[in-house]
């Protein structure tokens, strides 16, 4: 706590009475400078205090999966899983579905996405009957220059949080208009329409979206000198002095407009037409560097999903620029090891998927860029024989002091949901402005308003050094965290899922499936149960690793456990809020009837999961 802070909240008897004591100290006697207190915590009311017990099921588990034959939805928000199912009701895909899902979070829960930000997604294909992916990510500008990107570096190196220099060029609507072009059964109008009223009337605020969007704006302000504009964000989100409360209903009339925009114009409307026009003018007002022209070029990139095994399961993820073969590659490294028998959250099995996460991210620090300027070795690195290599590494009895990137043969970071219809589609989709809320500004708009929503900082993970794969350059695509997950079985698919948060979401990705798989756990009891989280890998954008990092660990680990732990080297750190958000619609084949939804929400997120 700052000392300003820890002095205003003493009573006013103790701060008089420090001042007597000052004032009747001998004349010429050194005055002893006050020592650093820090206050103690204020006392948990509800410490000791476990969870509810449950007739059925782990007792660590908060509900119940949701089954339904016809359709589901899983999501951040309850309206925005409702406009998924009433999309659904209404004759629409999955994809249709999917878009009114993702424009609607931009609108709910802005502190996680938005139509400034980029997309990506895997699906089923019923018709192909195969997984099939996307790449919705911008570029950066064409007129910022490394040079010109290295002059606004911080002190450390490195690029700032905020500010224009981290803003790409926005992929989700294009994202939107390419998917819909491909497996929409609805009018492109129908879609949009139905968001753009609910911005206009706005809805009530949640507890974790309050409390994230007056921690964005706080930390906006003080990050306010290296910002090029701020007034626009405030007249979006903050009203009569702060930002929305728990409960309180917060509508966003100027998204509602930009959505009607794009749902009359198209896509062409956002890259090509009036939206573009108005991002160029604010960027050139503030010094910014996009254009019409780098927004005009933008095209989403169908791709063909990477691919492995776990125990049988097919689990795929989206290659570099994204880190979906992080996921892969803890998944491979882990198969090596019986984590079933070493037990459920012991410490031996958190062990090993730890150190599986510290090897695969050297890697990924290494080697993961846009493939168009620096192709990676992902067929090695996603292969079984090098994750077999990579498992010897692990000493079950004791962290490794250090890890390095595998050395490559020679050759020639959100919020996230799942949704699934009735003809047996399923879509995994992510979508993030990357850090929070994005890079602090929003574009004006007509008549004197703004566009309502924030561009992404996500060009904050390029590197600035010489020879990086990863390094800055014009019209590419920086590092990606976001990505989506997809599992299938014996060729037809069981999941769609995922889990939001930078770094987490491999490190999540791979809990999940271990613990359905090695563990036994249905959707809802896999996402319920406690997670850990290593910090301290190197970083893509060329920050190296901090020794050995440090692991959290969720309070429901058992305490046992924690002890084995630091028995074995590991330094542990507290629930810190970053274990992620997790989303999941499970198909499951049945012996009597058909195949039915399984769906499931993240307990530490506002969501919930519906299904019909």
């Amino acid at each position: 706590m700052r000392r300003r802070t820890f002095l205003s909240a003493l009573p006013a008897g103790a701060l008089m009475a420090g001042a007597a004591r000052a004032q009747q100290a001998p004349a010429g006697a050194p005055v002893a400078k006050p020592a650093s207190v820090q206050p103690a915590p204020a006392p948990d009311p509800y410490a000791g205090v476990g969870i509810g017990d449950r007739i059925t099921g782990p007792r660590f588990v908060g509900r119940s999966t949701v089954w339904g034959a016809n359709g589901a939805a899983a999501t951040a928000h309850p309206a925005a899983t409702m406009i998924g199912l009433d999309t659904l009701r209404r004759g629409g895909s999955a994809i249709d579905a999917a878009i009114a899902i993702n424009a609607a979070l931009g609108f709910l829960e802005p502190t996680a996405n938005g139509i400034g930000g980029d997309a990506f997604g895997l699906m089923w294909d019923p018709a192909q009957k195969k997984v099939v992916g996307f790449n919705g990510s911008g570029a950066s500008p064409r007129g910022l220059s490394l040079e010109a990107a290295r002059g606004k570096a911080g002190r450390d190196g490195y690029l700032p949080r905020y500010g224009a220099v981290t803003v790409n060029v926005p992929g989700t609507v294009d994202a939107w208009w390419s998917a819909h072009q491909r497996y929409g059964k609805l009018p492109w109008k129908d879609v949009l329409l139905p968001v753009a009223e609910l911005c206009e009337q706005g809805v009530p605020v949640p507890q974790v979206v309050a409390y994230y969007l007056e921690r964005n704006m706080a930390g906006f302000d003080r990050s306010a000198a290296t910002i090029e504009e701020n007034d626009n964000r405030k007249k979006v989100w903050i009203h009569g002095g702060r930002t929305p409360k728990t409960g309180e209903v917060f509508a966003n009339p100027d998204l509602g407009r930009t959505y009607r925009m794009i749902a009359e114009g198209g896509r062409d409307a956002f890259y090509d037409g009036a939206i573009a026009d108005h991002i160029e003018r604010y960027f050139k007002r503030i010094g910014g560097w996009m254009t019409r022209a780098d927004l005009a070029a933008h095209r989403t990139e169908w791709v063909e999903p990477l691919m492995t095994t776990y125990r049988g399961v097919e689990v795929y993820s989206l290659g570099p620029n994204t880190q979906g073969l992080s996921t892969n590659q803890i998944l491979n490294i882990c198969e090596q090891f019986d984590l079933k028998a070493m037990g459920f959250q012991s410490a031996a099995s958190i062990h090993v998927q730890a150190e599986a996460k510290r090897l695969a991210f050297e890697d990924r620090a290494r080697y993961f860029a846009d493939e168009r300027f620096a192709k990676a070795p992902t067929e090695w690195l996603n292969s079984k024989a090098y994750a077999a290599a990579r498992a010897k590494l692990i000493n079950p009895n004791r962290v490794m002091d250090r890890v390095f990137p595998g050395d490559a043969p020679t050759q020639g970071d959100t919020t996230y949901f799942s949704v699934a219809d009735s003809d047996g589609m399923m879509v995994s989709w992510i979508q993030s402005n990357y850090r929070g809320m994005g890079g602090g500004l929003v574009a004006d708009g007509p008549d004197g308003r703004t566009l309502g929503f924030m561009f992404q900082n996500r060009g904050e993970l390029f590197a600035l050094s010489d020879g990086h794969p990863n390094v800055y350059a014009p019209g590419k695509r920086p590092f990606h965290t976001i990505i989506p997950g997809f599992a299938c079985k014996d060729g037809e698919p069981w999941m769609a899922y995922g889990v939001m948060g930078g770094g987490m979401q491999p490190q999540g990705q791979a809990q999940i499936i271990i613990n359905m798989v090695d563990y036994g756990l249905d959707p809802q009891e896999a996402g319920d149960s406690p997670r850990w989280q290593h910090y301290g890998s190197s970083e893509p954008t060329g920050q190296p690793a901090e020794g050995i990092g440090k692991l959290h660990l969720e309070s429901g680990v058992p305490e046992a456990t924690k002890q084995q732990l630091t028995a074995m080297g590991w330094d542990l750190g507290p629930p810190d809020g970053g274990f992620g958000g997790y989303q999941n619609v499970m198909k499951q084949i049945n012996e009597q009837g058909r195949w039915t939804y399984g769906a499931a929400t993240e307990m530490r997120k506002d969501g919930n999961a519906l299904a019909y």
